[in-house]
């Protein structure tokens, strides 16, 4: 070796100390590929020796045999260098993937004299955006629904399944939080609650109701979650969802199948004892009454034997469907099997309520039942136990019904009876009350009393309240006490109420051709009466009988105008139109709302007699009586006290500004021709 060549020995050594102090793998290689340095990073990156790599092809660094650069030799060489993605071999066998980038090496002549090749493993790095490929393909192909918000719950991402379920676009929900789709259902406790546990463990799954873009509401499985960076504040919320409106449906399906008789729709066997066992702890805690009724058909046995049951099955359908129509929302009634049904009452008041019921269920089958053009007849016998009497659990009131349902088919072939003798013994006479009551109107059998009503000032008698009386051919006068309730019970009262408002008028009319003074006459309406057919029926009543408005007044209770206020205004106001007076009966003892009374026509209030008895005696009757007369009097309305029975309650009243009164200290209610009699007198009282 000449001394000339030591500076290239020595640049060469330069040159390998530099490449070894690059963490990069470098190589470097003759145009044919063999390699010609190897530095330390190469040394790392492949386990190989400088010693095991130089004067090799670098062919045996390939991944596979057939991985060949070749191809970019021409690149190479006219552009100078390249860089891609290659597989590389590391000497343990591990495959790996790099970054390499190729340049070429040119001589003093710049010619190309070989290659230098850097390395640099990207294994993690092309994983992990495989991996981001992945997730990106399972967000866009998953059939749940994929939300994500940032930390102020602004949507930020949304999958194709999220527009699919809900119906929104994505630009349509980018930037809005997920309140957008709030169905309502949910009260802030629900979310408070949610919130607190995603707060506290990063994580809550639940059911939540919510609404797509055109408005229908719908239920969702829905897990949501919280992101958190390395400090440990939250960066993102994700939520997964799926619509679950056909599994909810099918769970519907499932209950119905479970607790419904498929042929009626009727609760079967298994969920009416859930009901009673409920309701019957509800009772308990009430002191409420309860009853069970248990129904066994009559005849139905020959029409399903010789009809077939298909025939018996349309029977079955029609007599569930008429129970249905006869008992209040609040009942139950369900088929146990067969022919055999059961109902249960509660929330009732009296136990007398059972026998209404059990004669509505009767009546409800008097009615042929047609199918196939065939008019079936079938009837029925029913036993009643009751709550908490006979038993207080479902089994044993089930048992004893059964039991007096088999006593009621010895009584007759359609007939009800009680458990309890006593019971039967009060349904029976209670029966035929109603029934006789029936008959009562068409017999002639009821009259009017006249109470009359005594203007405090003067003494004089300004008008009188009629009052139904039943004069009974067996029993003699039945008291209203007796007979109203059962009249309110059975509907009645509706035929009573006409036969009072036709009889006062008559009677007024009488009165008036007779040449006595106008004397208010006051009827009074139930709840039954006071429809929006009352107005034109009193107009035509006053013009039927030729008698002035004046002749007489109309008294309401409080309940009857907590209903359907404005309703019930307006009629009010069609009655005022007409001159007939308006008087609110029974005032205090209602609930009602102190803010509608300046809005009701009302003539004149009705201090209750359960305020009147124990005054002057009573502090509180006292205060009550006064603050009464005291609002009447800002309200410009008239006060009449009624239930007055002595002097001393007729002073303190007077004292108060009460304008009238009635009650047995100036008289009980009159016949008719008494009370003509002492109008004509010109009786007068005075306190």
């Amino acid at each position: 070796m000449s001394d000339t060549d030591l500076p290239d020995i020595h640049a060469l050594h330069r040159q390998e100390q530099i490449l070894d102090h690059i963490h990069e793998s470098v190589i470097t290689m003759d145009l044919a590929g063999f390699i010609t340095s190897w530095n330390r990073g190469a040394e790392k990156l492949f386990g190989y020796s400088a010693a095991e790599a130089i004067g090799r092809n670098v062919l045996f660094l390939y991944a596979d045999e057939n991985d060949d650069d070749s191809s970019f030799e021409d690149a190479f060489l006219e552009h100078g260098g390249r860089e891609m993605e290659v597989r590389r071999r590391r000497k343990n066998g591990e495959v790996f993937w790099a970054s390499l980038q190729l340049s070429l090496l040119r001589d003093d002549d710049g010619e190309p004299a070989g290659l230098i090749g850097f390395l640099s493993d990207i294994t993690e790095r092309r994983n992990a955006a495989e991996m981001l490929r992945l997730h990106s393909r399972i967000f866009d192909a998953s059939d749940e629904a994929i939300m994500i918000t940032d930390a102020q719950e602004r949507i930020v991402s949304v999958n194709p399944a999220f527009t699919r379920i809900t119906g929104y676009s994505v630009p349509e929900v980018m930037g809005e939080t997920p309140r957008k789709f709030s169905s309502g259902r949910h009260d802030a406790a629900f979310f408070a609650a949610m919130w607190k546990k995603l707060l506290e463990t990063g994580y809550w799954q639940g059911e939540i109701w919510d609404r797509r873009k055109d408005g229908e509401i719908y239920p969702k499985w829905i897990s949501i979650g919280s992101v958190r960076d390395a400090s440990g504040e939250v960066t993102h919320y994700f939520s997964i969802f799926n619509d679950i409106t056909d599994r909810k449906r099918a769970e519907g399906r499932i209950h119905h199948l479970a607790f419904f008789d498929a042929l009626t729709g009727l609760p079967n066997r298994s969920l009416f004892n859930r009901l009673v066992d409920q309701s019957l702890i509800e009772a308990a805690r009430t002191d409420l009454y309860g009853s069970l009724l248990f129904i066994d058909l009559n005849r139905f046995k020959p029409i399903n034997d010789t009809l077939g049951h298909g025939v018996g099955d349309k029977v079955l359908q029609e007599i569930a469907n008429r129970f249905r129509a006869c008992l209040r929302g609040a009942d139950v009634v369900c088929r146990l099997g067969g022919d055999e049904f059961v109902v249960a009452l509660f929330d009732i008041t009296s136990r007398d309520h059972a026998a209404t019921v059990a004669q509505k269920l009767m009546t409800a089958l008097d009615d042929p039942i047609i199918i196939d053009g065939r008019e079936l007849k079938v009837g029925a016998a029913i036993g009643i136990s009751v709550f908490p009497e006979d038993g207080t659990d479902t089994e044993t009131l089930l048992r004893l019904a059964d039991i007096a349902m088999y006593r009621a088919k010895q009584t007759g072939p359609d007939a009800f009876a009680f458990f309890s003798e006593e019971m039967n013994r009060r349904a029976v006479d209670r029966l035929t009350l109603e029934s006789s009551l029936r008959r009562a109107i068409e017999r002639n059998e009821l009259l009017l009393h006249y109470q009359p009503k005594v203007r405090t000032v003067d003494g004089v008698v300004i008008g009188a309240e009629a009052l139904v009386r039943w004069r009974h051919p067996e029993r003699g006068m039945i008291p209203p006490g007796e007979f109203i309730p059962v009249a309110e019970e059975t509907g009645l009262i509706v035929q009573i109420g006409n036969w009072v408002l036709e009889a006062a008028c008559r009677q007024a009319r009488q009165w008036k051709d007779a040449g006595l003074p106008v004397t208010r006459i006051a009827v009074n309406l139930s709840a039954r009466d006071f429809s929006t057919g009352l107005p034109g029926r009193v107009g035509q009543l006053l013009a039927r009988h030729e008698l002035d408005a004046a002749w007489l007044e109309l008294e309401i209770t409080e309940s009857m105008l907590m209903h359907n206020t404005d309703k019930v205004i307006t009629m009010m106001d069609e009655i005022a139109a007409l001159g007939v007076s308006l008087s609110l009966d029974d005032f205090g003892t209602g609930y009602s709302s102190l803010s509608y009374l300046k809005r009701f026509p009302i003539d004149t209030l009705k201090i209750d007699r359960s305020f009147v008895i124990n005054i002057p005696g009573d502090s509180n009757d006292c205060a009550i009586a006064g603050a009464i007369i005291s609002m009447a009097k800002q309200l410009k309305h008239n006060v009449i006290a009624e239930g007055v029975e002595s002097a001393d309650q007729l002073a303190f009243l007077t004292s108060l500004g009460c304008d009238e009164i009635q009650g047995y200290l100036f008289s009980p209610p009159l016949p008719a021709e008494k009370f003509e009699a002492l109008l004509r007198e010109g009786k007068t009282f005075s306190a």
